[in-house]
């Protein structure tokens, strides 16, 4: 019996949500699994969870072990971090997911530099647009940009992120620019995503406006959106990491500038039993210290 060793298989259960993903995660057979947490049920003496067919549901005794186990968990990683020096030096593998467009950007240059100041981590990087699940696929950090949903995982802001209506000065020879959100209703759009109605949002003079969008292509990847405005396809709405250089260049100007909206933030976002990581802290820190700056702009 090793209680340690049953706290840490109760906790990856109640992450992955599932005997299955949990067995997956630890390397473990799902019967191993299911045997090792119904013999810490009967010494407990209570219930942590209820099982069906198709979900696990945890008790309120459950959920507040569960909370205990985490704090314990996290307690003894650090006293063996510390014994084993690594309070000072991160060592280890951090799986990480990000956006495509914002890696291409950004992480080629900054991960090499982050490995060469930390030589015993390796990261291993999957590069998707849309919104994994940590828990169940095994991720130790995931970088997201925009509102997050609310979830038992922890945030970190990085930086903000900016973005930019704009379109190709041939383009808008050909058909004019547009002075107003409204005007856009009368023009070629190029939305990000496939959803049948798109509505970009605008700020500045008077009230927040919502304006139905629409044009010949729609595609759920920044590059492709740029590359089709540059070649007059229409007007677009991009993060500034991703326009950049064409604005920089001329091939793409700006338009409706004074009613852009906010920036977004991106966020770093962990498990719990993550935030005591030294590799995933390592990361973060690096992350805003590179990115959360005048001369980085996102």
């Amino acid at each position: 019996m090793n209680p340690f060793e049953d706290m840490r298989i109760f906790c990856q259960v109640m992450d992955s949500g599932s005997f299955t993903a949990a067995a997956d995660q630890l390397g473990l057979s799902k019967q191993f699994v299911s045997r090792r947490l119904m013999q810490l049920e009967e010494r407990l003496g209570v219930r942590l969870l209820n099982r069906s067919t198709r979900r696990l549901d945890v008790t309120p005794l459950g959920q507040s072990y569960y909370e205990s186990a985490l704090r314990l968990l996290s307690d003894v990683e650090q006293v063996e971090q510390g014994i084993a020096g690594q309070t000072s030096e991160p060592r280890g593998t951090i799986r990480v997911s990000a956006p495509l467009s914002f890696a291409l950007a950004h992480l080629g240059c900054l991960l090499p530099l982050f490995l060469q100041r930390y030589r015993d981590v390796t990261v291993e990087v999957d590069l998707s647009d849309r919104s994994v699940d940590l828990l169940g696929e095994g991720y130790d950090l995931a970088l997201r940009i925009g509102v997050l949903e609310d979830s038992t995982l922890i945030a970190r802001r990085i930086a903000s992120v900016d973005r930019v209506y704009c379109a190709s000065p041939a383009y808008l020879a050909e058909r004019g620019t547009p002075l107003r959100p409204e005007d856009l209703q009368g023009h070629d759009c190029l939305p990000y995503g496939h959803g049948r109605q798109v509505q970009w949002r605008f700020e500045g003079p008077g009230k927040p406006l919502a304006v139905n969008v629409a044009g010949r292509m729609r595609v759920n990847n920044g590059e492709v959106l740029k590359d089709a405005a540059v070649a007059g396809l229409g007007i677009t709405y991009l993060p500034t990491f991703i326009v950049g250089a064409a604005l920089r260049e001329g091939s793409l100007v700006t338009v409706l500038d004074e009613f852009r909206t906010g920036p977004l933030t991106l966020s770093a976002v962990y498990p719990q039993h993550r935030q005591s990581s030294r590799p995933v802290q390592a990361l973060v820190e690096f992350l805003r210290e590179r990115l959360d700056r005048e001369d980085c702009p996102l």
